[in-house]
């Protein structure tokens, strides 16, 4: 079996390393990226089955990112759950184009489910 791979990008490295290790799977290939730049790269060399994705960022937002991906051909399908502290993160999510959305903070089984049944979709 192929292992799945999920991108992670949030500006917060705590989260990122705490993910990393929640996440952590026989199944699942973790990637993270603190910086939003350097996403759109990421997203082409790497390909993955889905994105978690941090609302807000410094230069490049969460929003604006999940736009442009839902923009494009090659990564209008891409399963990408949006997680944010903000109270209207979710509204935000919804209209940009998010697969799904998961408020922080947040509980680590919810999240792992989510995940799970996107990627088995």
């Amino acid at each position: 079996m192929t292992k799945k791979k999920v991108l992670i990008c949030d500006d917060d490295k705590g989260i990122l390393e705490m993910l990393e290790l929640a996440l952590e799977d026989e199944n699942i290939n973790i990637i993270t990226e603190p910086n939003s730049l350097n996403l759109y790269k990421l997203i082409e060399e790497e390909k993955p089955d889905l994105l978690l994705l941090d609302l807000w960022m410094p230069v490049l937002s969460g929003d604006q990112i999940l736009k442009n991906l839902r923009g494009h051909t090659n990564t209008r399908h891409l399963p990408v759950i949006v997680i944010s502290a903000s109270t209207d993160g979710e509204q935000i999510a919804k209209e940009s184009g998010a697969t799904d959305y998961v408020a922080k903070p947040f509980d680590v089984d919810v999240l792992y489910s989510k995940i799970n049944r996107l990627m088995s979709a």
